[in-house]
């Protein structure tokens, strides 16, 4: 692997660490304003907007300049954010700006990947990035829980520096450690050198942009093993960000843990994630991916467990068990959806689709949880209609396949 790979491996950790953390801090801040709870899947829907509002511009973007140098402008747009945050802006709105710069990082990052690497490194690669990441997530959704928690010291901005009441919110010095944080991220972004690799311009008017995305859409989703993995993919995501709020509010309700708790809860989901991850870049070749579809079904069928679980230490098998398959399975996918949108499109064109259809799932299931929870729906039926969705729709993808829909052979990888 290339000295720019590790660079940006050690990049992502950092400001996926941010992220998670901000997000904890974001549902704390949101709880001391004593806003409605609905508010907090809005919070995560703030932050995955711009992925799908954007995304037609993100990959142009990507593609037009060194990635470096648009990995460097995301990260300081999302210290800005967070800097604003800590001044007393609203909560949702502070995490919607830092959402745009994480859409304008998305395609660069993982852009950059494609262009560093052969087609045959890229399962091995993604093994890599994912178990980068997946740290990342469970260290920072773990930091989160502790920056909320009474062990942070008390601290007050200066009088006058901010016009809130924000500058005596016992949540200053959580909110100052995640700036320093994405402060690192953006000085680190300096240093990640031009691959080299260069693209014909296009126009950037936005009428013109938006016929060439949904062009862009059209050739991935038609090809069998781009369409294949962009469903899975996108289905995958929008069940995930919508089980890490469920797994929050299951801790508390069905264990009595507090935030800070739950938060340690759910990074051992993660921690599965990365054993899976680990598995799946040591035993999995991308023309393998395919044959990975029932794990996505038991992925289904393990969701609806945690109703009857009622320990601690049960709670955290089940997590466990759930994280590795996950990783198990997305990640030969997602290598499979990246090698395939390279070959079809441009890595930043390819990203930035990928990136939309994801997070629109995100952004639909966000809301569906949102409109959930405020009409006073049970966490039973929230969580079985998650486990449903997936069982269901994995064995309809499988079912597809099986039938030569979406056959296609790729070569094998060596």
């Amino acid at each position: 692997m290339p000295r720019t790979f590790y660079l940006v491996l050690a990049v992502q950790f950092i400001s996926t660490l941010a992220d998670n953390a901000l997000l904890i801090v974001a549902i704390a801040r949101v709880m001391e304003l004593g806003s409605p709870g609905w508010i907090i899947p809005v919070i995560k829907i703030s932050f995955t907007l711009f992925y799908v509002v954007l995304a037609p511009l993100a990959g142009p973007l990507a593609d037009a300049f060194p990635k470096g140098r648009v990995m460097l402008a995301a990260n300081f747009l999302k210290l800005c954010a967070i800097c604003a945050m800590v001044v007393g802006v609203d909560p949702a709105l502070a995490i919607a700006v830092a959402g745009l710069g994480a859409a304008i990082y998305a395609p660069a990052k993982y852009g950059l990947i494609t262009e560093l690497l052969p087609s045959s490194d890229l399962v091995r690669a993604n093994g890599f990035f994912e178990s980068v990441t997946v740290c990342a997530v469970i260290f920072g959704t773990a930091l989160g829980g502790l920056l909320v928690s009474p062990l942070m010291p008390n601290w007050v901005l200066p009088t006058g520096l901010a016009d809130t009441p924000a500058n005596t919110s016992a949540l200053l010095a959580g909110m100052l450690a995640v700036v320093g944080m994405n402060a690192l991220a953006t000085l680190m972004s300096v240093a990640v050198a031009d691959s080299g690799a260069r693209y014909l311009q296009h126009t950037l008017h936005p009428v013109d942009l938006f016929r060439r995305f949904c062009h862009e859409n059209m050739i991935l989703w038609r090809d069998p093993l781009g369409g294949l993995s962009m469903t899975v993919t996108t289905l995958l995501w929008g069940v995930g960000a919508t089980l890490q709020l469920i797994v929050l509010r299951w801790a508390n309700e069905a264990l009595g843990f507090t935030l800070t708790q739950a938060a340690y809860l759910q990074g051992v989901t993660a921690l599965g994630v990365i054993v899976g991850a680990i598995l799946a870049s040591r035993f999995v070749r991308l023309d393998q991916a395919t044959a990975l579809l029932p794990v996505g079904i038991l992925i289904g069928l393990l969701v609806p467990v945690m109703l009857v679980i009622q320990s601690t230490s049960m709670a955290v098998v089940l997590l466990v068990a759930v994280g590795v398959l996950a990783g198990f399975f997305v990640v030969p996918m997602n290598a499979m959806l990246q090698h395939r949108g390279c070959h079809l499109l441009t890595a930043g064109r390819s990203i930035a689709v990928q990136g939309f259809n994801e997070n629109g799932g995100m952004l639909l299931m966000l809301a569906c949880y949102a409109l959930g929870t405020a009409s006073g729906t049970s966490l039973g039926v929230l969580v079985w209609t998650l486990g449903g969705l997936v069982a269901v729709g994995m064995s309809g993808i499988y079912v597809t396949h099986q039938r030569g829909i979406a056959g296609h052979c790729l070569p094998k990888s060596s």
